[in-house]
């Protein structure tokens, strides 16, 4: 069983709403990244289908993961009741527009006996400290953040923008775009958390030894941006300053760095001024 020490998630813009969310149930643990393209209609939210995603993905894996014995079919049946529950919903012109879909990173973590399964799509990472201090970090996040915020501050030179502004710009949309539809072309679904349980197939899995004490630190970008981004501190000192401090002292940190020290994304360039900040701390 996992004790909550802490959790938190702030929108990135109080107008805005929350597309990030974080959840515990017995041995499971997870934290859900979600987004969609900018101007996308919203059919399933009053304001974003996004936050619509990670709401249902929160509370089916409420429901079914006492019952479950796999990170990576637990998912999929998510992904599967998803798409039902949108295609029931959404005109029949969306149900298969990828474009127009929400889509989500997420890290989905399941403590069996001493050790500790992971299962990520994209950015979201776990911080794991065994009880002799030593730290791992798990997940993605720290590889597509470096190519994130190289495209970020090409794409901001050349429509010269600022992150408060840069999701708006006609270079952004347009290199977007072509993602998304490079994607589609190709046949392969994204590895992310979206309408196509196919995904799960793209799951990233991993294992790594969790005695008890073992303390676990879920997070989505907006939080590990104070890591692999803004370098405020490295993994092992994020985790024991959320221990010995709690996680909003944190999230605050982040803040200061995004709206007072680098408004401009001179220094940290991003997408967003600041991110929705997610995170979960656990004992084991």
């Amino acid at each position: 069983m996992f004790t909550v020490l802490d959790r938190i998630s702030w929108p990135g813009h109080h107008d805005k709403v929350n597309e990030d969310i974080c959840g515990v149930c017995r041995d499971w643990a997870w934290v859900i990244d979600t987004s969609i393209f900018p101007g996308t209609s919203p059919v399933m939210h009053p304001r974003s289908d996004a936050a619509w995603l990670a709401a249902f993905a929160d509370e089916r894996l409420s429901s079914l993961a006492p019952h479950a014995e796999d990170g990576a079919a637990l998912i999929r049946y998510v992904m599967e009741e998803a798409r039902t529950a949108y295609r029931a919903v959404a005109p029949r012109e969306r149900h298969e527009d990828f474009v127009s879909w929400p889509l989500g990173a997420m890290t989905l973590v399941r403590r069996l006996g001493d050790a500790l399964d992971v299962w990520t799509f994209g950015d979201t990472t776990a911080f794991v400290r065994r009880p002799d201090g030593t730290v791992q970090t798990l997940g993605e996040a720290p590889g597509l953040r470096t190519f994130e915020s190289a495209k970020a501050a090409e794409l901001m030179q050349a429509a010269g923008s600022r992150p408060d502004d840069i999701l708006d710009t006609p270079v952004f949309l347009d290199w977007l775009g072509e993602r998304r539809e490079r994607q589609r072309r190709s046949g392969v679904p994204a590895a992310l958390l979206s309408l196509n349980p196919d995904a799960a197939g793209r799951l990233r899995h991993e294992r790594t030894p969790c005695e008890d004490g073992t303390v676990v630190l879920l997070a989505s970008d907006g939080f590990s941006a104070l890591v692999d981004l803004y370098q405020a501190f490295d993994a092992k000192g994020l985790i024991e300053h959320a221990i010995a401090s709690g996680l909003e002292p944190l999230a605050t940190k982040a803040r200061e760095i995004e709206t007072g020290l680098d408004p401009d994304g001179r220094l940290y360039p991003r997408f967003k001024l600041s991110d929705d900040t997610t995170a979960v701390l656990l004992k084991a």
